[in-house]
């Protein structure tokens, strides 16, 4: 059997995971979830990774739903069912708890769970061309396994409308939504993505990790457990090594230990 999803190391510290089934769109199975669900485990315990890429071969990023896998579904019982969506779920929760940061470079379709990707992933570049949505109603389905994500990343209101609706919405739509943070001609895809991957290259290893973990909570605290949460974050880092050596790396003006290296 062909694997379905294919690891890459273009430079130090940066990882490139390339969904790899272009004849079906990318479209997920019970097989493609379980090795993204692994693959992103172990890079995220890998101290020589400090970016992810989660991008897709071929025309498109992610489809949704592999149709075979669905046929297998039509015959499912209440428990097996409930194990596949479990699966689902903890693919997506894996990527969006991931220490490290990932970036998804998105072209051609992003639809269904294509689109939960897009949702758990901590930015987001995407073709002007790229045609996201959340399909799953013309199927008699419901975006549930994502929809925690996606209401997170875009607001109740558009939920709604692209819940209901199951409508495919243009990149800049899902630039406005909050949904991607860069739209590019396709053929500037790449540079876009590299651009971010600098940018995130130059953050303290252990700062991104947390950094992406405060911004996942603060959200959901209420104001004065929030800041006694954030006080106690800062005082922590200030005190840490690496907030050691990156405020006396600026003082010196001088670049930290960690800047050009793959490893903590």
């Amino acid at each position: 059997m062909t694997e379905p999803l294919r690891l890459e190391r273009p430079r130090p510290g940066v990882a490139r995971l390339v969904l790899d089934r272009p004849e079906l769109r990318n479209a997920f199975d019970d097989v493609l979830i379980a090795r993204l669900t692994e693959t992103i485990a172990t890079l995220g315990a890998d101290s020589s990774v400090r970016v992810i890429v989660l991008a897709g071969e071929g025309r498109a990023f992610c489809a949704g739903a592999d149709l075979s896998w669905m046929k297998r579904m039509v015959s499912y019982g209440p428990e097996e069912n409930r194990r596949d969506a479990e699966a689902l779920a903890a693919m997506f929760r894996r990527i969006d708890e991931c220490p490290k940061p990932v970036v998804a470079r998105v072209q051609g379709a992003a639809l269904g769970g294509g689109a939960g990707l897009v949702a758990v992933c901590d930015v987001a570049v995407a073709a002007e061309d790229a045609l996201l949505g959340t399909t799953e109603v013309r199927l008699g389905l419901v975006p549930a396994v994502i929809s925690p994500f996606v209401v997170r990343k875009i607001g109740e209101s558009r939920a709604r409308r692209w819940f209901l609706t199951g409508e495919r919405f243009s990149a800049a739509e899902a630039l406005g939504a909050g949904l991607v943070h860069s739209v590019v001609p396709e053929s500037a895809l790449d540079a876009e993505v590299d651009r971010i991957v600098d940018a995130l290259l130059l953050g303290g290893p252990e700062a991104l990790a947390v950094s992406k973990e405060l911004a996942r909570r603060m959200g959901r605290l209420p104001m004065e457990e929030a800041l006694g949460d954030a006080i106690g974050t800062i005082a922590a880092r200030r005190a840490s090594a690496e907030g050691q050596e990156g405020m006396r790396a600026f003082l010196e003006r001088r670049s930290p230990s960690w800047a050009g290296r793959s490893a903590t």
